[in-house]
């Protein structure tokens, strides 16, 4: 093309072409591919050129079934901007990484002062979900139990030890306030449940996965809140409590209000939920009329619950104010 062409050269009525316009456009992996925001399809069609450095991205052939043709490339921060050259508009499609070397690339080159630079904009054309970030840890848990010699050999009941242990941790995070410790510690205890659902994927007889865990609870959840997912009302958390103990009642079909109490939980907490059972069940049982310093600390739990006091928190604060006492008189 001559440089003196009309095509390139402005009439004397026509104003100078601009340096352009590159448009970076993110995307989620975390979003099925092809599921773009208007802007994005219409800032892709209006391009003068498509390009992406990866030609195995996920999002390729949707914009090429789209009419969208995609060129693979890598150019530098200088292409770019020659490719910018006399008004056009380039998007470029960002790999996962999001084009750090490019971006600063251009950074560099608009912090010389010599170039016109072309606009910049940065475009999002797909945004995660709430809870999209589970995928990852999804997908990290599966290379893990894959490729790790240690978390491949893991068992149900070899984890069962950590489980107790990061209940407790996130416990412990509540009790004393401490906002990143309670979020680091929720993350472990995620890790347990999403650990446990990758082992039982695994098992031969009867495997289920996290979608099969998540999919149970969502299921209860929305079959115990009737006021919420139907027709019923509830304006107390009394009357809440109510619907969910009366759809559980008919979920499990319990003959008795001491069934699904775990035995194995510690001995204050074990006492108040036996009381917690029997008072919601209207059932005035006595304590055993036996001496021992294990019948009065079940008093004590039944009277803690009856009087809406945790006992293992209670005694866990008083504890720790032992604790402290004890450091004091050491120093």
């Amino acid at each position: 093309m001559n440089a003196n062409s009309p095509e390139t050269t402005p009439g004397p009525d026509q104003p100078a072409a601009g340096p352009g316009r590159i448009v970076l456009l993110t995307t989620s992996h975390r979003v099925a591919p092809g599921l773009l925001s208007w802007p994005a399809w219409q800032a892709l069609h209006a391009a003068d050129q498509v390009l992406c450095a990866d030609g195995a991205h996920p999002q390729l052939p949707y914009l090429r079934e789209a009419g969208i043709p995609v060129a693979e490339a890598s150019p530098t921060a200088e292409e770019l901007v020659g490719a910018c050259a006399g008004g056009r508009t380039v998007v470029v499609v960002a790999t996962g990484e999001g084009e750090p070397a490019l971006t600063d690339g251009l950074a560099r080159l608009a912090g010389t002062g010599r170039v016109a630079m072309p606009e910049l904009e940065l475009l999002p054309a797909s945004y995660d979900l709430p809870g999209a970030r589970l995928l990852d840890l999804v997908q990290v848990m599966d290379r893990i139990r894959a490729e790790c010699p240690w978390s491949s050999r893991q068992t149900h009941r070899g984890l069962a030890k950590y489980g107790i242990e990061e209940a407790y941790e996130l416990v412990e995070a509540i009790e004393e306030g401490d906002r990143d410790e309670l979020r680091e510690e929720l993350g472990d205890v995620l890790l347990q449940v999403v650990f446990h659902a990758r082992i039982a994927q695994d098992d031969p007889d009867t495997p289920f996965s996290i979608d099969d865990v998540a999919g149970g609870i969502v299921a209860k959840l929305i079959h115990r809140h009737p006021h919420v997912f139907g027709d019923a009302t509830a304006t107390t958390p009394e009357e809440v409590k109510a619907h969910w103990l009366r759809t559980k009642a008919v979920e499990k079909q319990r003959t008795s209000v001491t069934e699904g109490i775990p035995l194995g939980q510690p001995g204050l907490a074990l006492a108040a939920k036996l009381a917690s059972r029997a008072r919601t069940a209207h059932l005035d049982i006595p304590l055993p009329p036996v001496e021992g310093i294990g019948y009065d600390l079940l008093a004590l739990a039944v009277r803690a619950e009856s009087e809406g006091v945790d006992p293992e928190a209670a005694l866990r604060a008083a504890a720790r104010a032992y604790r402290d006492a004890i450091r004091e008189a050491e120093s």
